[in-house]
């Protein structure tokens, strides 16, 4: 794929093609300001177009984050009891039964160093 052939990639094979253009430069980092810059710079943006469109990645809720940052940090119910205070809120945020607030929201946040943005969920809903 040269430079003047780049345009939105319209099937698999497109994308394909693009990926295997685009692996050569996590090797090799082009110097800025080059047109092999600009060349890497396009192909990745049109691949994340693509995934984007083709392959989206699902929000996690609030939940789900939270469980994946335990399971990922070796934390137990036990320090998620320390955090939010008592075992009941720890089994019902884990269980679904309860929405993370506030007040929990920064709580864990500032202990696990999780985004507190990752634990709101959708507020549009």
């Amino acid at each position: 794929m040269d430079i003047e052939s780049i345009r939105t990639l319209i099937d698999e094979t497109e994308y394909e093609a693009a990926l295997k253009s685009v692996r050569p430069y996590f090797d090799n980092e082009p110097e800025a300001g080059t047109i092999a810059a600009a060349h890497f710079d396009a192909l990745v943006l049109l691949i994340e177009e693509y995934e984007a469109k083709h392959y989206p990645i699902p929000q996690a809720s609030p939940v789900e984050v939270l469980k994946s940052v335990m399971e990922a940090n070796n934390y137990t119910r036990a320090d998620l009891i320390e955090i939010v205070g008592s075992k009941s809120r720890a089994a019902d945020l884990l269980n679904g039964r309860r929405e993370i607030n506030l007040d929990q929201i920064r709580k864990i946040s500032r202990a696990w160093h999780i985004p507190a943005g990752a634990l709101v969920g959708d507020i549009s809903a």
